[in-house]
């Protein structure tokens, strides 16, 4: 094999051993990237969880003022009392059917 060929070689496994080095930390970047995807998205499920209870809390507690006659909550306590009225209604004609 000929001085330049030789030297050719050389340079080529120099570039392949730094592709595979290259190579290699990306694929631990992406590991870890999709490792912190995964702990975002179950973080983001607890606190959609956490969200909508709250969200009942927060529902139950201005129904709990309203039926006690506290400020303008008291007409939607109403309201929200007489639909939920017509809707056991609408489920006992059902079952009488």
């Amino acid at each position: 094999m000929s001085g330049q060929g030789y030297e050719e070689l050389i340079i080529l496994n120099r570039k392949l051993d730094e592709l595979f080095n290259r190579y290699n930390i990306l694929r631990t970047e992406l590991t870890d990237i999709k490792n912190g995807n995964e702990a975002l998205k179950t973080r983001l499920q607890e606190r959609e969880v956490k969200n909508k209870e709250l969200e009942i809390k927060y529902e139950r507690v201005k129904l709990s003022g309203a039926l006690l006659g506290e400020g303008e909550n008291a007409s939607e306590a109403k309201k929200k009392i007489t639909d939920l009225v017509r809707e056991i209604d609408r489920c006992v004609s059902l079952l009488n059917r």
